[in-house]
């Protein structure tokens, strides 16, 4: 089993927002938090260490008490960018990501992946849950990796690439399912924002 003292944390947070007005998604009011605090405080205790990747507003995320990495890229090329960001400056074997606008993602998120990653004996594990048809949903900034991916990630980068989903299936990786899907709900929009629910558990 994977410890949760070799898991560093990262809450995504460098995204332009644009679906949300521009603003900047990770610092909006919910329950009265930044969005982006109320992910750490749920990564937090899943894992051995946290940081944030934000591109703006950096001093206000550095008051919450993680260290800020924005992207090594220009132009907000997207969670990838992200994934570069916390690797290169990752100090664990593993590192896990979750976004800032879901709030309530499974308080064993981190345990489940690490348990899935090991018995695949894989470099990566991706979150996934059913969808009302049952059909298998990725969640594919909810992931676990080994920090030896690091290269790959870089050559995919460099060609051009963005999709994760792409960059994964050409790794050694596993999906561990959810069966909660509403954990994983997100806000694109101010109005999402206002519907979203704290965690629980």
């Amino acid at each position: 089993m994977i410890s949760r003292d070799d898991i560093t944390g990262l809450v995504l947070a460098g995204g332009r927002g644009s679906r949300m007005g521009g603003v900047d998604k990770g610092l909006q009011n919910h329950q009265g938090m930044p969005l982006a605090l109320h992910a750490l405080l749920r990564l937090s205790p899943q894992v051995g260490a946290v940081m944030l990747n934000a591109n703006r507003n950096l001093g206000a995320y550095e008051s919450l008490g993680a260290p800020v990495w924005p992207d090594a890229l220009a132009d907000y090329p997207g969670p990838l960018a992200g994934f570069l960001a916390g690797l290169e400056h990752c100090e664990t074997p593993y590192l896990v990501t979750v976004p800032c606008d879901s709030p309530r993602f499974p308080a064993d998120l981190v345990e489940r992946l690490a348990r899935g990653l090991a018995e695949a004996q894989g470099d990566i594990a991706m979150a996934v849950t059913l969808d009302e048809a049952g059909q298998r949903q990725r969640q594919p900034v909810f992931c676990l990796m080994h920090t030896g991916v690091l290269d790959s990630l870089v050559r995919f980068i460099q060609g051009g690439q963005r999709r994760i989903d792409r960059w994964t299936d050409g790794q050694r990786s596993v999906e561990v399912l959810f069966d909660d899907a509403g954990a994983f709900v997100n806000a694109n929009t101010l109005q999402e924002l206002q519907g979203l629910q704290p965690g629980d558990g």
